[in-house]
């Protein structure tokens, strides 16, 4: 799949929640964008997924203009006030809404069978907000993929959690590697840490994404093909009413995202 955003950008009622930004990510790429806060990373993240109409600029999937096909096949991970888990929840209860929203089994023994699998028992009754930062970002990711037909995760401001900015830049990886495109977003201190050209919000000119080969072959940069224009990102980050105001159709207010 292909999802390229042309010169996007969104207004709201108090100024720009976006700035005219562009970009592409293909299949078994990883586009990581960053920006300062309040520049617009939850509003690129929901216009990608085809969950807020941009008031200008176009987000097109394969080629064409299909929001309902991008909400369906884009997930969007930990995106705050949006698809974020409630910080009051513990993990256990997390997991057993993803799990059934993604339609496995959920039961309390399936639940812990599931943390177990991933050394993640010692957690299962705490806050999610208590769960170190690389695990909880692991976690919300491999349940987000999982969902019937995501081809694309968005993976909003994992570096808000702190940590190594590498350990989230792996799991990208990872599902690049799996067949997905993936845009991570996030602050520009994180990016400098990863010491690798990425795109910026409000930007229209940017590096191509990151292609990754097939497993063991390790990551290298995408080459630009000659029908590719220049991507970018520039955006800010608003209140989620404001963000709800301008979204199209459903805006996920709660942590299971819509269709």
């Amino acid at each position: 799949m292909e999802i390229r955003a042309q010169r996007v950008g969104v207004e709201g009622a108090h100024g720009p929640l976006l700035r005219p930004t562009s970009l592409r990510v293909r299949s078994g790429e990883v586009a990581v964008v960053s920006g300062e806060p309040g520049d617009g990373h939850t509003a690129l993240a929901l216009a990608l997924s085809g969950r807020m109409r941009p008031t200008s600029g176009t987000v097109l999937l394969d080629g064409r203009d299909n929001p309902r096909a991008l909400r369906r096949r884009v997930a969007v991970v930990d995106a705050p006030g949006v698809s974020a888990p409630d910080d009051a929840l513990d993990l256990a209860t997390v997991v057993g809404e993803e799990l059934a929203y993604a339609g496995a089994r959920a039961s309390h023994r399936a639940v812990a069978t599931w943390l177990a699998e991933r050394d993640a028992t010692s957690y299962a009754r705490q806050r999610v907000e208590a769960v170190p930062a690389e695990l909880r970002t692991r976690l919300l990711v491999e349940l987000a993929a999982r969902r019937p037909g995501v081809d694309a995760v968005v993976l909003v401001c994992p570096d808000r959690h702190g940590g190594d900015p590498h350990d989230w830049w792996q799991l990208a990886v990872e599902q690049a590697d799996a067949g997905r495109a993936v845009v991570a977003l996030c602050g520009s201190h994180a990016a400098a840490q990863l010491d690798m050209p990425t795109a910026r919000l409000g930007a229209h000119e940017q590096p191509p994404p990151l292609m990754v080969p097939a497993a063991g072959a390790g990551p290298e940069p995408a080459r630009h093909r000659p029908d590719d224009p220049p991507a970018a990102t520039e955006a800010a980050t608003a209140e989620v009413s404001s963000l709800a105001d301008a979204a199209e159709d459903t805006v996920v207010i709660n942590r299971l995202e819509f269709p």
